[in-house]
């Protein structure tokens, strides 16, 4: 089944508001084997929505609509295909108590252009609304099925997970399982990555290999389909192996984990304690870490040494480091991995040092990374990067390279031990 999923509302389009919800529906039509191959927006205006309903019915099977179901008067959308399928609107009295309900609990007085809210399209299933007012509806009808959701995501996402993916589940697979699986990979870009595996999602059917590249990263969705659950997984697995049989160096963890949750599960599975010494991310990486609950049980602590000042006279940096090597450089970034975990009495150091622009520094361009890493008794290095893309651009992804070499060394030397 071909996809479109249709967001209503002048405010997309003016930039008001961004259009999450175009991203988490993809994210769960793909579940489900669904294929979305255009996403469209269009204003508040009945002649330009009905033409995009003419164009997606041309090259979808299944149309999906966000916004324009609230009271006033520029919440067009039921209307328009109600008068584009020649169905009538019809009042839903279950969907009237649950709005006069949500006015009472409120203690808000209910206008009469609420009551639009309730009315919905004739032979439709209508898809309750626990998180707002405005009811979902569902309708299958000239060999198309549509779907009808509101805009808000905290209204439209709890409505579509309890009741729209069951409604397409039953429609589409009856009594087959459906499995999903996310790969994720790091330090691999989403153009080798593909090709190392072009085969594999050339001839994927089931399970399906969908990519999908976000921050320095690369994602894989497998999802399997069969009657059996055993057989799903089995299926799931076996592509698995094939994937990480040639990419697997890159491969850090599954679903929705993160560089930084591994790398925190890792020194918790240890028993190990970290400290960092921070110049070019500015404390980020900390930051990071103790967004994580229980990670502060391992962050014994951090600098932000963003002066030459405080990286000698408080993390003990050498000044023939700094007059021979400059900050931004393989010594300094090993300096300071290893003092500051003397420092904070800590297993590990890391530090982050570079250029992250708008200038170059010390004749270093833009871009230019040294991340330092320090097992207390093991290791001291430090790892060279030469990143591109905004200042901000270049501090996410040093954190997030700090995790990856982190993890990548740490697993080494569990390896040899």
């Amino acid at each position: 089944m071909n996809a479109e999923i249709i967001a209503v509302g002048s405010e997309l389009l003016l930039g008001q508001i961004v259009n999450t919800n175009a991203k988490f529906l993809s994210q769960q039509l793909a579940d489900l084997g669904i294929n979305v191959y255009y996403h469209t927006v269009v204003g508040d205006n009945p002649k330009r929505l009905k033409a995009a309903i003419e164009i997606a019915e041309d090259r979808s099977d299944f149309l999906i609509f966000t916004g324009g179901l609230g009271p006033t008067k520029d919440d067009l959308t039921k209307e328009t295909i109600a008068n584009h399928l020649n169905k009538q609107l019809i009042m839903d009295e279950q969907a009237l108590k649950l709005i006069e309900l949500y006015f009472e609990r409120s203690n808000r007085v209910m206008t009469e252009n609420n009551k639009k809210q309730a009315i919905v399209l004739e032979g439709s299933q209508v898809l309750p609304n626990e998180h707002g007012m405005a009811p979902g509806m569902f309708l299958d009808a000239k060999n198309h099925m549509y779907m009808l959701l509101p805009g808000p995501p905290k209204e439209m996402e709890p409505m579509f997970l309890k009741h729209g993916y069951p409604l397409l589940r039953s429609k589409l697979y009856e009594e087959d399982v459906i499995v999903s699986r996310i790969l994720r990979f790091f330090g691999i870009g989403e153009a080798l990555l593909e090709t190392e595996i072009e085969d594999l999602i050339d001839t994927q059917s089931n399970p399906t290999i969908a990519p999908l590249a976000s921050d320095g990263e690369v994602t894989l969705r497998l999802t399997a389909k069969h009657k059996q659950m055993e057989t799903a997984l089995q299926l799931l697995d076996e592509t698995e192996e094939a994937i990480l049989s040639r990419v697997g160096e890159y491969f850090y963890g599954y679903d929705d984990t993160s560089l930084m949750n591994e790398t925190i599960k890792l020194i918790k599975e240890n028993g190990l304690t970290i400290s960092c010494a921070e110049s070019l991310t500015g404390g980020m990486f900390q930051q990071t870490f103790t967004s994580i609950p229980g990670a502060g049980s391992y962050l014994k602590g951090g600098v932000v040494c963003y002066t030459n000042e405080v990286k000698v006279n408080v993390l003990h940096v050498q000044q023939e480091t700094i007059h021979k090597e400059g900050v931004v450089s393989a010594q300094c970034a090993m300096e300071l991995a290893a003092n500051v975990a003397d420092l904070m009495n800590s297993d590990i150091g890391i530090s982050f040092t570079g250029v992250a622009g708008p200038d170059e520094l010390e004749g270093k361009a833009v871009g230019t990374v040294f991340i330092g890493i320090y097992l207390k008794g093991k290791l001291k290095l430090a790892e060279k990067l030469n990143l591109g893309g905004t200042r901000e651009a270049i501090r996410v992804r040093s954190v997030k390279y700090g995790c990856y070499f982190l993890m990548r060394h740490m697993k080494a030397m569990q390896n040899v031990n």
